[in-house]
């Protein structure tokens, strides 16, 4: 799972923006967003430079507390 759609929400950012940025169609990032379909990690890193943020904040934790 991931948080992409959240932070884009957060750095007003469409998803059609980082679909350009990425070079990927709008299809794909809306089904990164949507988790439907993880990004592999490789893209999970780029997307989180492009949000300026730390790819691990773009994780739901595996460990419930």
């Amino acid at each position: 799972m991931n948080r992409i759609k959240e932070f884009l929400a957060i750095k007003g950012m469409s998803q059609t923006d980082l679909a350009h940025q990425l070079g990927k169609s709008f299809n794909t990032v809306n089904l990164y967003a949507a988790n439907k379909v993880q990004p592999p990690i490789s893209v999970l890193y780029t997307i989180a430079n492009i949000l300026k943020v730390d790819v691990r904040d773009l994780l739901v934790s595996n460990i419930n507390k």
